[in-house]
């Protein structure tokens, strides 16, 4: 589905921006919009659904299960909740909440979350939600996305309200480069946003636009032709493109600012062992938890680079 958003972006813009606007977006469509915030409406981008629509904002305070819960009964009355804290908060301690009083009736609840992967650096390790991924998509009935930039993160909460289900929303809370200008946005279709016949690489999020400088210099220092995926939706899978890639290219790597077990990475492998069992490489956190830093520094550290991709990639053809 094409979207002409009125929004004007420039080059680096945050997605929490872009949770804004669809918010209000939402919130002028329809009075079934109802935004719930665990005592972060400011930082979570909240705020100003909260200024446009007072009686439709429920500030719950530092609760994030009762959260869950109270989104669950509203959800129930045939309204459409948005639940707003930070990834490791939601679905990190309410998990148990969403699994038994929203995913498992299937009731129309989106949660959405900030602070994904390393963007919340002077924060630790405690903030920094790097599992958030695999005990979201491991839900029945859930739906799973990552957008890769602020129009997207835009365009997957407007689109998400049509879904009659649960839906978990991911992004960081880093200003990133705005690249998916140009691109369509279909929950469960993924994107190609460069063609290639000699590997793919996978990936979501904002780490994306590092996949697309990789590319460029792979085709320029070694001829390599790489096909660069956005699989902003990574359950349910996009199998028909990822499949595709998978047999024309005859190698994947998986790029993620997630933890190697249980995100993407994991996702992909697990189709391809069945559809199309090629050499792949995962980049992503290496089974450790981060620590207190700035964002660009604890990705270099942790190896979630555009280096660390190129060497993947000339590992993975080596195995073709």
């Amino acid at each position: 589905m094409k979207m002409n958003l009125k929004t004007k972006y420039v080059k680096f813009a945050s997605s929490k921006d872009g949770y804004s606007r669809a918010l209000v977006e939402l919130g002028n469509r329809s009075e079934k919009i109802i935004v719930l915030s665990a005592d972060l409406k400011n930082l979570t981008g909240c705020a100003d659904f909260a200024e446009e629509f007072p009686e439709r904002f429920i500030q719950v305070g530092s609760g994030e299960q009762n959260m869950a819960g109270l989104a669950s009964g509203i959800s129930m009355q045939g309204y459409i909740p948005f639940i707003s804290s930070f990834a490791t908060l939601s679905p990190g301690k309410n998990w148990d909440q969403i699994r038994s009083s929203i995913c498992f009736p299937k009731l129309n609840v989106k949660i959405i979350s900030s602070n994904a992967g390393l963007s919340a650096g002077h924060d630790g390790a405690i903030y920094q939600a790097l599992e958030d991924i695999a005990i979201a998509r491991v839900l029945p009935n859930m739906t799973v996305i990552a957008p890769a930039d602020a129009i997207e993160t835009e365009k997957a909460i407007i689109l998400s309200a049509q879904i009659d289900g649960p839906v978990y929303i991911r992004f960081s809370s880093n200003k990133s480069q705005v690249f998916t200008k140009d691109s369509n946005f279909e929950i469960n279709k993924a994107n190609i946003l460069n063609k290639g016949r000699d590997v793919a690489i996978i990936g979501c999020g904002p780490i994306l636009y590092e996949a697309l400088l990789s590319a460029k210099e792979l085709l320029r220092k070694y001829k390599i032709s790489a096909e660069v995926i956005n699989c902003h939706t990574i359950k349910p899978l996009d199998i028909k493109t990822i499949c595709s890639s998978a047999k024309k290219t005859g190698a994947v790597v998986c790029i993620e600012e997630h933890q190697v077990y249980g995100g993407l990475g994991s996702a992909i492998s697990e189709l391809l062992s069945e559809r199309c069992n090629v050499p792949m490489g995962f980049i992503g956190m290496p089974d450790s938890f981060g620590e207190s830093g700035e964002s660009e520094e604890l990705m270099k550290k942790y190896g979630i680079t555009k280096e660390k991709i190129i060497s993947s990639v000339l590992d993975v053809i080596k195995k073709k």
